[in-house]
């Protein structure tokens, strides 16, 4: 990739992308090409301080890119509509589908190398297990329309003939991390957990209404925003074998252990108690996931991934304290 290209990151207003932009500026790579909807208000504290070429708004970018094509060495399209609650099959068909199409087919046609932005919402219910085979791609049922587009998508890229000449569809965890305070509903459990701490003292969780489960022990795999920043750099880099590769810690945890891990980072005494699963996500819920992280080690990825206890210290003590004391 020639360094007086651009590279491109989509959803940089957003939590990933956002803190993906600031890793790059510190690595000396300025001559970034932001892409959102830069209007919320909220999201101003995530992009503003970065250095960057230009801010593009995400309806403009499509002929820009195609326009101004050789001039980018690189995009990190991580900009989706990432609720999982969301109902509206065309906004997810604009944002997740088509919009990603048109981006993977001019990256295809100027030969631009691609990061895209996949979801372990595409396994379900992990029926088929956690495992980033493409030949499972056609089999998955997600549990919600999200899910579903961004399998659609999965599958649709891998019929391509066109391709980007390195292409990496990430199926992200549970991220959890700086630059998520803008997501209300669907920040992590230790956002949440802070706040309410904060507020009352005390944390809520989701009670289990699956028999398998005990309260508060259903299991996710979470994955800390450093890592997956990690992740993307080293795949722009190292430029691996193409193809879909899951992007988590590889080892499930509790979300009674995210919530206590939250307590203990403030020094506290874990004081958790249980609510109802809203009735809207209930019957779309994954009591289980964890991610199979062999492709990605194959692919020579060894920078490692921190551990939940490390994660959260970290997020808490340097990121979340400071922020609600400024």
């Amino acid at each position: 990739m020639a360094s007086s290209k651009k590279i491109v990151v989509t959803g940089a207003a957003g939590f990933i992308a956002s803190f993906l932009a600031e890793q790059l500026n510190k690595q000396g790579l300025e001559n970034l090409i932001l892409v959102d909807d830069f209007s919320f208000e909220q999201k101003k504290a995530n992009w503003q301080h970065l250095s960057f070429d230009a801010c593009i708004d995400r309806e403009a970018f499509l002929p820009w890119f195609e326009a101004n094509a050789q001039e980018i060495g690189f995009i990190f399209h991580l900009g989706a509509r990432t609720d999982t609650t969301e109902k509206s099959r065309e906004i997810l068909e604009h944002l997740n589908l088509t919009y990603s199409k048109q981006i993977w087919n001019i990256c295809s046609n100027a030969q631009i190398p691609l990061v895209y932005a996949s979801s372990a919402a595409t396994y379900g219910l992990g029926e088929h297990g956690y495992n980033d085979t493409h030949e499972i791609c056609a089999a998955l049922k997600p549990l919600n329309l999200y899910g579903i587009s961004k399998n659609d998508f999965d599958i649709w890229a891998l019929q391509q003939k066109n391709c980007p000449p390195h292409w990496y569809g990430l199926k992200f965890f549970n991220v959890y991390g700086p630059k998520e305070y803008h997501k209300g509903r669907m920040a992590s459990v230790v956002f949440h957990t802070f706040h309410q701490i904060q507020a009352n003292g005390a944390m809520k969780l989701f009670r289990s209404h699956n028999d398998n489960y005990k309260d508060g022990e259903q299991l996710r795999d979470f994955v800390y925003v450093k890592d997956v920043a990690k992740v993307c750099q080293f795949l722009q880099q190292a430029l691996p074998t193409n193809g879909i590769y899951n992007l988590g810690s590889g080892k499930a945890r509790t979300f009674y252990d995210l919530a206590r891990l939250t307590f203990e980072a403030l020094q506290l005494e874990p004081q958790i108690s249980f609510i109802d699963t809203p009735i809207d996500i209930r019957d779309k819920y994954q009591y289980f996931t964890e991610a199979n992280m062999a492709k990605l080690l194959a692919a020579g990825y060894q920078d490692g991934f921190h551990s939940l206890e490390e994660g959260v210290t970290d997020y808490v003590q340097n990121y979340l304290v400071p922020h609600f004391e400024s």
